[in-house]
């Protein structure tokens, strides 16, 4: 069995010979023997795999469906995810890359750390593992789990969401008894040259974020307290960072998807969304959000335009791609998988929850504390005061900063936040309220600062916002255990 599942890797080309190779995940590696296929090859192989798949489509298809972006005049490579739609053919190729190729892996390495007592490399792979399979809930809301990965087994059954991530906290917690901050782990380009102990406070803030999602729906407020009272989470952002190269097929990959003129393509793809836009620029009479600059940037007038949900504006003559404002985005980007930013959020938000003001009130201030600071930019407790925490609303302040917060590195995070806190909220501004291609005119204000709007052309099946994506058919197809698709408008367990 083990010869039969190392050709499985070999043939899918999972496995990468040096740094460089690491980057270029698309390129063939040369063929390791089976005694030298150690955690040391397969873990940045495998940490890899979840960079490009989360850092380039999730950020990009969450980035419309959160109304952070919208569709650059006269292209139309992404509006069907500008108007809510996303189809089961869309997100194959990041189902395949995180279920097949990264999940293959981390199996792999878990595997050889059990059978050699390398438990921090054992930490590691679980909790990649755990990290690429709560992302795929959020996607899809049931994938294969218990039956996931064996060769014997090529229809395997759809678990719960809800299973799913009980398996995962279970499998963090096995994981973090077996290992100490002091095991070493192989070859990472996460943390490069660590022990465990930088695994263990990722583990934590991954476990924080879980429970948290699913607090909803399930009593988990003593796991979360515990957590809290540990306090052992990363005090810097777990990103995989310093090691992009400004080269096609090494650069970030978000950076690389949009081509940012770079590396030969000739279409640009994503601008500013005007709802993001008002909320970061129309909090009062003389204040604009510092954040906005670092995240897009200025128009051909050195201004601020957003653009609209559901068109490309190509049938009109006044807005043109110089009217527009495009990201922010260098080919040394990091991808950021959790922020401390974010971590300050979830911890105000149980604070808020337990009616713990004062607490809350301070990790609040903090996580957007942390959001200026890693923009590079001046002025949170402006933002402070313009959404100031209300305990017994505590959903309202949080979603619409962390919303803000996440539109410069990490749009898919924003994208489950907005459908499990409903904040920005939904308004009943329509599409065509905001910009009309009939007449050509353009009302920018209409878009209430921290809300939302219905993007021209939307998917008739929604009332607000897309809420999962339909089975990839890349296993739907060759499954017949997949389960009937929900729809569009149905929630993930946790948004329930």
């Amino acid at each position: 069995m083990k010869k039969i599942f190392l050709a499985s890797l070999l043939v899918l080309g999972l496995v990468a010979t040096s740094c460089d190779d690491y980057l270029d995940i698309n390129q063939d590696p040369n063929s390791p023997t089976e005694e030298n296929m150690t955690p040391d090859m397969m873990l940045p192989a495998a940490e890899m795999n979840i960079a490009h798949s989360y850092g380039d489509y999730l950020r990009t298809v969450g980035g419309y469906f959160a109304q952070h972006y919208s569709q650059e005049f006269g292209t139309s490579n992404y509006l069907d995810y500008s108007q809510f739609n996303q189809s089961a053919v869309r997100s194959n190729s990041m189902y395949r890359q995180l279920c097949t190729r990264a999940m293959n892996n981390l199996k792999y390495i878990l595997q050889y750390a059990e059978a050699n007592g390398e438990w921090g490399n054992y930490l590691a792979a679980t909790v990649l593992r755990a990290f690429a399979y709560q992302a795929l809930v959020d996607c899809y809301g049931e994938v294969p789990y218990t039956e996931a990965l064996d060769l014997n087994n090529l229809t395997p059954h759809y678990d719960d969401g809800q299973v799913i991530y009980d398996g995962i906290l279970a499998e963090i917690d096995n994981a973090l008894e077996k290992a100490s901050g002091s095991d070493q782990v192989a070859t990472s380009i996460l943390f490069p040259g660590s022990t465990a102990k930088d695994w263990i406070k990722f583990a934590n803030a991954l476990k924080l974020r879980i429970l948290t999602r699913e607090s909803g729906v399930k009593d988990v407020n003593s796991k979360i307290a515990a957590l809290i009272n540990e306090n052992n989470f990363p005090t810097k952002d777990v990103q995989f960072a310093g090691c992009w190269k400004n080269e096609a097929g090494q650069a970030n990959p978000f950076f690389m998807e949009d081509a940012f003129a770079s590396y030969g393509a000739s279409q640009i793809n994503i601008i500013l969304n005007v709802a993001l836009l008002n909320t970061m620029s129309i909090t009062s009479a003389d204040f604009k959000d510092g954040r906005l600059a670092a995240y897009f940037s200025p128009n051909g007038s050195n201004a601020y335009a957003g653009g609209v949900s559901g068109t490309n504006f190509s049938t009109t003559a006044n807005y043109k791609t110089a009217y527009w404002c495009r990201p922010n985005a260098h080919f040394n980007d990091p991808v950021v998988l959790i922020s401390v930013s974010e971590i300050n959020f979830l911890i105000a938000e149980y604070y808020a929850k337990n009616k713990n003001n004062a607490q809350a009130q301070k990790y609040y201030a903090d996580a957007i504390k942390a959001s200026f600071a890693k923009a590079g930019a001046a002025g949170y407790e402006d933002v402070v005061a313009q959404y100031p925490l209300d305990v017994n609303n505590y959903k309202k302040a949080i979603g619409i900063q962390k919303w803000v917060d996440l539109s410069g590195y990490n749009s898919f995070e924003a994208w489950c936040e907005l459908r499990r806190l409903g904040y920005p909220e939904m308004s009943n501004v329509k599409g065509e309220q905001v910009y009309n291609p009939a007449t050509d005119a353009y009302n920018p204000d209409v878009v209430a600062p921290g809300t939302l709007y219905h993007p021209i052309n939307a998917n008739p099946a929604l009332t607000s916002i897309l809420q999962r994506f339909p089975y990839a058919e890349s296993s739907a197809n060759r499954n017949q255990n997949t389960p009937t698709y929900p729809g569009d408008n149905a929630p993930v367990f946790w948004a329930k």
